[in-house]
């Protein structure tokens, strides 16, 4: 049974490169594309429509993804999700090769590509609980992590590489590549594995959705725990949005990029240690001390305009990152009924990233309008909070991450009051006993 269990994880390993180079291969094309528009438009809106068209979409749909990732094989619906992608990904690539292409077809070319990803990723998330046993679940939470970093960390360095020596038309096509990669993966393994029994009920979306939601809901401590996630992404939203900002008032553009990708590194690490080590136990704890790290780490990149310590307290806050997903991840998968974990994570992954959005919405504002004037010269803090940070450009987003960064800890410490949290890991205790015994 043991090498049973050893060959399904075997399995997943390989749907997971698949996943990783398809997922490098969409940040190729998102950063590229962003560099593109920019540079013909020369305005900041027309680069965050691009970031809108790709992210907004998937939030969107999610919900329906996830039912139709309960209906249906979930190895099917990645790779109609995957291939699906493609046809945004070409769309793009003959308007490019038959020239004056215009921005409404590069924002449909996107946002075709990323509908099909709404029904991708539910799929993706809901097939380790098919794949895995419990025991195995922190280390596949780990491992995706790690791929879904390497959009930060990797596809940025690629895309400038590959800028300089090819034309853009031709990320697309890597970007396609990709895509059928992962896709032939997956229908390698599904005939290895065979079919993987489906619950079909006679039922339509609204119902189902309904019942997903309801999944969600009873249990009070998944709600807390999407709730903090949803605040936690605020945050990070509030980072990716304002940090290179934020650094070009200190540094030059090579500079910044260099020290994004040594701060994106950190979620490598740790995505990594959890990888290979896994995390069984003390999953309530693991969050609420990363929590609270991470939350000093994010105050410390306001604390000072030296770029070399903005560095490492940025590489210590997403290194803190895997310890705060994975404990989430693994919580709430041991403490949702498998056939309808479809639709339950795409409630979920809507629900948090309606963190983000309110984050890119309001961030200009905020730094603009209500924290740079306060960290002016001349500005209301000037003597108080500017006399330890400084005053000038950007330095009211240095506030803007020292108060977020507290506000972090603070919630480390609800997470650790919280007993209705700490029963959820109470059930995830049972159910391993269990499958051992088992």
């Amino acid at each position: 049974m043991t090498d049973n269990f050893q060959d399904q994880y075997s399995k997943f390993l390989y749907i997971w490169f698949g996943q990783f180079i398809s997922i490098i291969g969409t940040g190729l094309t998102i950063f590229a594309l962003g560099v593109y528009v920019y540079q013909l438009t020369g305005t900041a809106s027309s680069y965050v429509f691009i970031l809108m068209c790709a992210f907004l979409p998937p939030i969107l749909l999610k919900p329906y993804g996830g039912i139709l990732a309960d209906r249906h094989d979930r190895r099917i619906m990645m790779v109609f999700g995957d291939l699906g992608s493609t046809l945004g990904l070409l769309f793009i690539f003959f308007m490019m090769v038959k020239g004056n292409i215009e921005l409404w077809q590069v924002y449909l070319g996107i946002s075709v590509s990323s509908i099909f990803s709404a029904f991708q990723e539910p799929a993706y998330k809901a097939l380790v609980t098919d794949l895995l046993t419990r025991d195995q679940y922190a280390k596949a939470s780990g491992l995706m992590q790690l791929a879904s970093s390497a959009q930060y960390l990797l596809s940025p360095l690629l895309a400038g590489v590959l800028l300089s020596l090819l034309d853009i038309k031709f990320i697309f096509l890597i970007d396609v590549s990709t895509l059928l990669i992962a896709s032939f993966i997956v229908i390698w393994i599904r005939n290895i594995l065979g079919e993987i029994p489906v619950n079909r009920q006679e039922t339509n979306f609204m119902e189902e959705f309904k019942e997903g939601f309801q999944e969600f809901s009873k249990n009070t401590g998944v709600v807390h725990l999407v709730i903090t996630t949803m605040i936690i992404l605020f945050f990070v939203g509030l980072l990716q949005s304002l940090f290179v900002p934020m650094l070009l008032n200190l540094e030059s553009v090579k500079t910044v990029g260099i020290s994004q990708s040594l701060c994106a590194s950190g979620m490598i690490i740790g995505s990594l240690f959890i990888g290979i080590f896994g995390s069984r136990s003390g999953h309530v704890t693991m969050l609420s001390i990363a929590l609270f790290l991470s939350g000093l780490f994010f105050a410390g990149l306001g604390l000072s305009a030296n770029i070399i310590l903005i560095t490492l307290a940025g590489f210590l806050f997403f290194a803190m990152l895997p310890f705060i997903n994975t404990p989430i991840e693994v919580l709430i998968r041991t403490n949702i009924d498998n056939q309808k974990q479809g639709r339950v994570w795409s409630i979920i992954s809507t629900t948090t990233y309606v963190g983000s959005i309110l984050a890119f919405a309001v961030a200009g504002f905020l730094a603009d309008a209500l924290f740079d004037p306060l960290l002016k010269p001349d500005g209301v803090l000037a003597d108080s909070i500017g006399f330890l940070i400084g005053t000038g450009s950007g330095r009211g987003i240095a506030f803007m991450f020292i108060v977020a960064g507290l506000m972090i800890s603070i919630i480390s410490l609800f997470i650790w009051k919280n007993s209705r949290i700490k029963r959820l890991e109470d059930v995830e205790k049972q159910n391993r006993v269990m499958s051992l015994q088992l």
